[in-house]
């Protein structure tokens, strides 16, 4: 299912460690598979827990292993499933690396709930998610979830840490939700100019937005650069000249 499971039992102690430096009073953990983390997550104190994880063994081996785990796993993908609780609560996982992005853009989804995620991605991800504008991986992942939180890239994690090893390193980082958020006529309008945008990203962003603006908009001098050289706040700035 495209999962390396994490057997260093370090890495799952920094991550832990990571997780306590935030309010923490509800946790969903992605994915447990082996339950290398789940094992230092449930001893946390006063902790609402559950896990989502889609493998049927995996789940029968976690609650023959961990038996207060029965009832606290949601067998189902987390891509598929609803806010598995009421108000706030935290992510945490390592991730699946075939469906990454597509996680975080569930975290997006929930991001109302969740004040902060720590996850592990493969180490190419990880830094596009955390990259600043400019950067040549400076992309969609980047802007949309940089909107909404403050982003940290804590940690490598070599690949021996893992089993099966992975080909590549990976890096785990932290979302925190940003406490103002930059101003835009609605998330839909900032997706759908982002998305445009980085499309075509070798090209001037008069000619890969102009179906999205009048030509005395995409006059401005702005429309010269390229989509890796805007900030979040000036793609939050252009959805109030969209049509």
């Amino acid at each position: 299912m495209g999962q390396h499971f994490l057997k260093e039992e370090g890495v799952c102690v920094r991550i832990v460690a990571a997780l306590q430096q935030d309010p923490l009073d509800k946790l969903l953990e992605v994915g447990p598979g082996g339950g290398a983390l789940t094992k230092y997550l449930l001893p946390l104190s006063g902790i609402d827990f559950r896990a989502v994880e889609l493998d049927e063994e995996k789940i029968a081996f976690l609650e023959k292993e961990y038996p207060s785990l029965q009832g606290k796993i949601i067998p189902d993908s987390i891509l598929d499933i609803d806010a598995p609780f009421t108000g706030q609560f935290t992510v945490v996982g390592n991730f699946p690396y075939n469906i990454s992005s597509q996680i975080l853009f569930k975290v997006l989804d929930w991001k109302d709930q969740v004040p902060v995620m720590i996850g592990m991605f493969q180490k190419e991800v990880a830094e596009r998610i955390v990259s600043p504008p400019g950067s040549k991986v400076f992309g969609i992942l980047s802007v949309l979830v940089q909107a909404f939180y403050e982003v940290e890239y804590l940690f490598d994690v070599p690949p021996e840490s893992f089993n099966p090893p992975p080909k590549v390193m990976s890096g785990v980082i932290r979302l925190r939700r940003r406490k103002v958020l930059p101003e835009m006529v609605s998330e839909k309008k900032l997706f759908t100019l982002v998305k445009a945008a980085f499309n075509q990203r070798r090209k001037m962003l008069r000619n890969s937005l102009k179906s999205l603006f009048d030509p005395e908009v995409l006059a401005d001098e702005l429309f010269n650069k390229r989509a890796e050289q805007l900030t979040i706040d000036q793609f939050a700035a252009l959805t109030f000249q969209m049509r």
